[in-house]
Parts: C-alpha cells; structure tokens; sequence
C-alpha cells in the first residue's frame, strides 16, 4: 500500500499495516526531517526492518536533495540476509508500482571469508587464514613484481573491469555478490567495497563504522547526508568498548619479541639488497602523512579514533623514522611493559600516571608513542610482507602504544598479576580498558546527519543518551498491539514448597532453590508443548545445577517429557545441539534447550512458533561484580555521567533478560510464555526496566507467583491459544482507508520518553 505520512508517500510492501509500524516510520520520519538522532525501542516480530526500509527509501526518492545514502548496520550475517531479503521485497514493490524499472542499489558487504570466490582461498574456514591467503596473491608488491598482474584472477578482473562503471541498478545480497562475481570474472569482496561509494542502501556489520582500524578503510568515503541506522542496538555500547580496548599477556609479549626479531633481519638484508627502499619509506613518512592532511581537509574524512585527525598535522617524530631506529624504539617499549607486568600486585592507574612513568624510566616520550600504530603499518608495507597476521602480536603492542598516548581520559590502564580464579599461577595480563563508550561513536554522531539507534529491547531508553554522550532529537517505544493477548509474561518467586527462588550468589547452592527451580522445568515441560528454552546466569551455574538436578531425579522427569539439549562454550556443538533442538520439535518429541544469558543463543536465534511455546530466565543475569574494569567503568559512569552504580547493573541485566525472553515471540500470529524466574524480578525497579511492550502484558496478578500458580496460568493460557483467532482488521491491523479515517489514533499510542 501506499501510506500517506505527512506530505510523505511511503512504499509499504504489504495490504495491511500494524499500528505500532506506522507510528515508528512517522517517528523516524520525523527524526530524518529534523536531521538529528534518535533512539526507538521495537516491539519483536512486529516488522521493524520493513518499516526502516520502506520509510528511509521512499524518504531519499521522494527528497534526493535531503538525505544521502542509508546505511544500515545489523550483527550477524544472517541478520545481513533478512535485511536484504526485506529491501527486495520493498524495491520490488517500488517498482510494480511505478511501472518500470528503479535506478536503485542496494548490497550488503562483510569479510573475504564470507565473500571469497576463489577456488583455493575460499576453502578456509578462519577469517584470518582467509585475509593472510587474500593478501599474498593481491598485494600491491605482489603486483609490481608480476608486471602489475595479480595471482588472483579475480582481482585482476576487478582491477580491469570492475571500476570502469558502477555495478548494475539492483539489491545484491552477499550470495548475490559472490553470484555476479563469479559471473563477470570481478573479485566480489573488492566489487562491493568499491560500490559502496555508488549504492544507495549499505549493509554491513557495525564494525564497518565503530571499529576504527575497519571504519578508517571502508567507511571514511561516506558523506554527512548518510542516514545510519544501528539494529539490535542494545549491546552498542559493549561493542564500542571492546573496538577500543587492549588486553595485552605475557605470551603477547613473548611473540612480539620474536616479530621485532624477525623485522630487525629482513631489515638488515633489505639494507644490503635494496636500501633506496627504506630511504623512499623515510622520504613518504613525512610527505604521506601531509597528503592524508590534505585528502581530510578536502574530503571530510570521518576522524579515526586510533589516530585522531590533529595528529595528520604532524610529521613522524624523527627517532622513528628510519626502520632500524623504530624497531629499536618497539624493543625497548616491549621490555619495559615486560617489566611493569612482573608485578605480584594489582595495578590500576590512569593513562597520564603510565605516561609519566614510562617517561622517567626509560625516556619514551608521548609524541613518538602515538605514531607507533601508523607507523609499524607503513614498515610492514615497504617491508613486503604480506602475511601481517604474523606479526598480530607487535600490532597489538603498537595500537596499545598509540592508544594509551592518544587518550588521556575515559580509559583505564589495569596490571592483574594472576587470574582471581588461580591466584597461585602466574598469568600477568594487561588491560587498557575504554570506560566511555561515546569515544568510538563519537565521530558517528558527528559525522553524520541522522543515526538512529533501534531494538526490541533498550529500556530505560533515557540510558543510552547517557553512556554513548548524545542529544537525541526522538525517544519513543512502542507497545505490541495483539488480536488477542498471545503473551504471558509472569514472575515466579517461590517453588511449590513456598521457598523463596533466587539466582543471588548466597542462595546458589542451597538445596531447596536448586530443587524448586528444577521443579518448575520440570512441571513446564510436561505441560508445554514442543519447544521450551531455559536461560541461566552463567555457565557456571548452569552446569552446577544440571549436576544437582540429576542427583535429585529432576533430569529424568524432564526427559519423560521432552529431550534435554545444553549450550556450551564451544561453538561447534553447540550449533549441534540447536540443530537437534529444532529436529525434535520439528517432529513432535519435543525439547527443553538450556542456555547461558550474553551466551549464542540469548543474541543471535530466534525460536519461533512452536521453536519457543515458553522461555524461563533462572535468575537475574547480572554481569561479574567483583571485575577490576567493571568497577573502573562503573566508577566512571558515575563521576563523569552521574550513573549510580546500581542503576546501570540493574539496566545491563534487565537488557539481557529481556533480549532472552524475547526469543519466545517472534511476530503477531505467535504466542509464548515468558517465565522471570526470580523473587527479586518482583521488585519496581527491576520490573520498570524491562520493555513496555513486556510490561504492557504483565498483570499485577502475575507479578508474584508460586511455581503450582504459574503451571496452572500456563495451563489456562495455552488452552486459549488453543482456540481459532481471527486478526481482526481494526485493531493489531490497520487497512489504508482506516490510516487516512485516523482509525489509528485510538489504537496505538507511542510513548515518548
């Protein structure tokens, strides 16, 4: 249909709406007409994608002039896929109803692993192995010594054909890509990222933009009128930490010790065969860094956070210009963090404290430090190696060097001498942990017009403004308007014997919880049909109670009702154990799956239909308290943004039990029990940050349960389910003339924070 919205015709791809997906694409239209920020929670299963992509791509055909390419930043490659899936379907609607063909593109772009073609490379199943092969055949010194031909035929028809003209108007997804790649004779991975600069609609991870080391080869062509919207944005700010944090180990140490060995060699025989080059190298690092300059000031590079834009001013401090003396400079920066890491106590100071004190001990100055990163990537070039990823380790130091010289505040420098769980072995690890996640987002913001982050699951909304340090111009979630109420969240706080049920650390071990909780699975299971998911807060106490569980006969009551599967930490069986889940349920054994929260399973996989008839959170998922770089982070928050510490504990666990439970709805015509198993989910301040859609369905009634008196709702509810339901039109869905009556106004309401 086409909706009318405020002088906007939007192309929706289907007869009828959902009230909540209008109210979202007028929100975010007027997000993009105000060119600012905005943060908008989502109910699951209610048709997000569709909503961004019908919106955003009739906002740039109908107003060219107002905003520029969309870039859409998703997870996982599957999710890549569904988006794309989703664009075809809204392009191919565009263009049904206008009659002819639309000059439009649209492609997804992810790692040579994922778009590799050729015969030999595309074998390996490790991105790195993939990267490493990909260089030694494409490399520019691979090129100059086979007479400018490279030993992929693939890039060779790249280098020929593929930037001749812009890739054919259409949406490619990454099989798609590889599909026309083959086709053509063009290397796909080098095609897509050449393309970027000419597609209208970008997919691809949110390391594209947030990681810098990524986001300054790939993304620094995008231009300020990009609308850049991040999905399943509730982890955002965990992924900009780790973009920007270092740990560094003894081993890391070690093996870098070896790479400058190594360099120091190829240098010495450079010297001997070919010294002009390293005069040249000498000759680019001052004249290269001033063309970069100029290229930033022309061009509006978006600034690298590695490697801010005011350090292209400089020239390359002179005691590392020349190789030998640089790799000398690494060695002695190598052994001094060696010996600031034989410590047998705890180190925690700031980066300025570290500065200093490297400064008085073995005279390594700020400046040179904050090239190191720049400056091992030019060696490593004139050097002609083309299998960095040996030398992974003295990067490593090199980025920590460039980072801890760089910034100043909002990181934290953490020595640990053992690991808390083995305090008798010796295992120093560095930490240089960010605490602001708003560093690695920053130049998003300010790069660009409009970002908009969205989720199912991102209450309280008013956090994230705070911890990624942004003025949104829009704050609004949306509850999930339901023909009939097809979800059941409740609180179970006591087991069938009154005990109080708690996942809190002094009540983990005791025997009457650990029973009550496996009673609880015990009784869903012989009552839910197919599928049952379980969620713990740890591995840990999963695998502690599993063990208690078949001591006490719990396990085998299960299993007369259902197959019992169990995510570990190993990814392959677990991928094993998801495909045997879904057998069983597929044919009418059934199965119970137990999983870990901020595990695989709690993020990236939805159990749909009767994949997730019921989800049961063991406990609140808090994160490991007693974390040196959590309680520096958490210090930070509070100085800097004023976060109570509870708060934000509080707001990370609700997060991750909401994106849990989430798993149990996938969309209107679903139903699902979600089961926050726990005394203290009861309490308000627990239950006023789970999502307002969840809450919305969350009677008083159902807020403090026993385990008998939630088999018995559980009963009650799927007998209701049971029954035919018609979605009425009207109410969870909407016609266009009920849209332009104004039928919608009684029927969704969005609140706006």
């Amino acid at each position: 249909m086409r909706i009318p919205l405020e002088g906007l015709e939007v192309f929706f791809p289907y007869d009828y709406v959902y009230p909540e997906q209008y109210e979202y694409m007028l929100e975010l239209k007027r997000i993009l007409d105000a060119k600012g920020h905005g943060v908008l929670e989502m109910p699951s299963g209610t048709g997000k994608t569709v909503s961004l992509l019908s919106l955003v791509i009739s906002y740039q055909l109908a107003f060219p002039a107002k905003i520029g390419k969309f870039v859409y930043c998703s997870r996982t490659v599957p999710e890549i896929e569904k988006v794309v899936e989703e664009m075809k379907t809204v392009v191919r609607y565009i263009e049904k109803e206008q009659g002819a063909p639309l000059n439009f593109t649209g492609l997804s772009l992810s790692s040579r692993r994922n778009m590799c073609i050729h015969e030999e490379v595309s074998r390996e199943r490790t991105g790195k192995v993939v990267d490493a092969k990909c260089r030694t055949l494409t490399a520019s010194f691979i090129r100059e010594r086979h007479n400018g031909e490279a030993l992929c035929d693939f890039f060779n028809g790249y280098e020929k054909r593929g930037k001749e003209a812009p890739i054919a108007a259409g949406i490619y997804s990454l099989d798609d890509m590889k599909a026309y790649g083959a086709k053509h004779g063009i290397c796909p991975y080098f095609l897509a990222r050449y393309s970027i600069t000419h597609a209208n609609v970008v997919v691809y991870s949110y390391h594209y933009l947030l990681d810098p080391k990524i986001a300054d080869l790939v993304s620094k062509e995008m231009q300020r009128d990009c609308v850049v919207v991040f999905d399943e944005a509730h982890n955002i700010d965990n992924v900009c930490i780790e973009s920007m944090s270092v740990n560094i180990h003894k081993r890391h140490l070690d093996a870098a010790t070896r790479n400058l060995a190594s360099l120091q060699t190829k240098i010495a025989q450079i010297q001997e065969q070919d010294s002009e080059r390293l005069q040249s190298e000498y000759t680019r690092l001052v004249d290269g860094l001033r063309q970069q300059r100029e290229m930033a000031e022309t061009d509006a590079v978006m600034a690298n956070p590695v490697l801010p834009s005011e350090v292209l001013e400089e020239a390359v401090p002179g005691n590392i210009r020349r190789a030998k003396h640089f790799v000398g400079f690494l060695k002695r920066f190598v052994e001094y963090l060696k010996a600031r890491m034989s410590v047998t106590y705890v180190v925690n100071e700031v980066p300025l404290r570290f500065l200093d004190d490297i400064s008085q001990t073995v005279c390594i100055e700020r400046k040179p430090l904050r090239f190191c990163s720049e400056r091992l990537g030019s060696l490593l070039h004139t050097l002609e190696l083309s299998n960095i990823d040996d030398y992974s380790a003295v990067s490593l130091v090199a980025n920590f060097a460039t980072l801890v010289s760089t910034y100043t505040k909002g990181f934290s420098l953490i020595i640990e001498p053992f690991d808390d769980r083995a305090p008798t072995i010796p295992d120093p690890i560095l930490h240089f942990s960010c605490m602001d996640a708003s560093i690695a987002i920053k130049p998003v913001f300010d790069r660009f017009q409009s970002v908009v982050i969205t989720s199912g699951t991102l209450s309280p909304l008013e956090m994230y403004p705070k911890i990624l340090n942004f003025r949104p111009v829009s704050m609004c979630t949306y509850t999930m308007t339901l023909a009939r109420n097809s979800l059941c969240p409740m609180i179970v706080t006591r087991g069938s014997d009154q005990t109080t049920i708690s996942s809190r650390y002094e009540l983990r071990e005791d025997p009457s919880v650990l029973r009550s909780y496996g009673q609880l699975l015990a009784d869903l299971c012989a009552i839910v049909p197919d599928g049952v998911v379980g969620f713990f807060v740890s591995y840990g106490f999963m695998e502690f109670i599993i063990s208690k569980w078949i001591e006490q006969g719990i396990i085998d009551k299960i299993r007369r009702n259902k197959l019992i599967f169990v995510e570990t930490q190993d990814a392959a069986e677990t991928s094993i154990a998801l495909e045997k889940y879904r057998l069983a349920c597929e044919n009418g054994r059934g199965a119970v799956l137990l999983s870990v929260a901020r595990g695989k399973v709690s993020e990236g996989i939805d159990f749909d239909h009767h994949l997730g008839r019921c989800v049961v959170m063991f406990g609140i998922p808090y994160v490991y308290t007693q974390s040196r770089i959590l309680k520096a982070r958490l210090e930070y928050l509070s100085e800097t943004f004023q976060i109570r510490e509870g708060d934000f504990l509080t707001f990370d666990a609700m997060r991750h039990a909401a994106q849990c439970v989430g798993r149990a709805i996938r969309g209107k015509t679903d139903y699902g029990i979600m089961c926050f198993a726990d005394q203290r989910f009861a309490r308000q301040d627990k239950r006023s940050k789970l999502p307002r859609w969840i809450q919305g369905y969350m009677t008083d009634a159902n807020c403090n349960l026993s385990a008998d008196e939630a088999v018995h709702i559980c009963r009650k509810f799927l007998k209701e389910m049971a029954q035919p339901c018609d979605h009425s039109i009207g109410h969870s869905l909407l016609t266009l003339e009920q849209i332009q009556s104004g039928t919608l106004r009684t029927t969704v309401r969005p609140t706006a924070v």
